[in-house]
C-alpha cells in the first residue's frame, strides 16, 4: 500500500470520531502499537530536536524501504509519531521525500495541538524526511 492510501485510511479512521477527546484516545491507542525503538537508540543522537517531549526515532533500510522505530516519554506525542510512522513505514525513501503531509491537516491534528506540540509535529515530519534523504543518497 502506498503512502497516499495509508494517509487516506488514517483520515477515514479519524473521521469516525465525533469529538477530539475520542480522537486523542485513539491516538493514545495508536501510540501503544508503535514499533518500539531499541533501547540503544534512546540517546541524544536519535532525539528529535524541537519537541517539548522526548521523541526518539531510528530508521533502517531494508529491501530499499525505510523501516522506522520510535518512542516518546509522552502518550499523546507517542500517538503522533505512531501516525507519522504508519504513513511512512516500509516505503521507499524517494516516496517519503515526495509525499505531502496534508492528511495531518485533514484530520485536524495541527489545530488541536498546543503550539509547542504543533512545532514538535513539524520537527517529527522533518526528521522522517531527513532519514529518507540520507538513505536515498546512499541508494544513488
Amino acid at each position: 500500500m502506498g503512502i497516499k492510501e495509508i494517509q487516506d485510511e488514517i483520515v477515514d479512521e479519524f473521521s469516525m470520531f465525533e469529538d477530539w477527546m475520542q480522537r486523542y484516545e485513539y491516538m493514545i491507542e495508536l501510540g501503544k502499537s508503535l514499533p518500539l525503538i531499541d533501547e540503544r537508540y534512546k540517546t541524544d543522537d536519535y532525539i528529535i530536536k524541537g519537541c517539548q517531549s522526548k521523541v526518539w526515532v531510528h530508521a533502517d533500510l531494508e529491501d530499499d524501504k525505510l523501516v522506522f522505530t520510535a518512542d516518546s516519554d509522552a502518550i499523546i506525542t507517542k500517538g503522533i509519531i505512531a501516525i507519522l510512522i504508519r504513513a511512512f513505514n516500509n516505503q521507499k525513501p524517494q516516496d517519503i521525500i515526495d509525499a505531502d503531509t496534508d492528511f495531518i491537516d485533514e484530520i485536524g491534528l495541527k489545530e488541536h495541538l498546543s503550539p509547542t506540540r504543533a512545532n514538535g509535529l513539524v520537527s517529527m515530519i522533518k526528521q522522517l524526511k531527513l532519514y529518507a534523504v540520507a538513505y536515498q543518497t546512499q541508494l544513488n
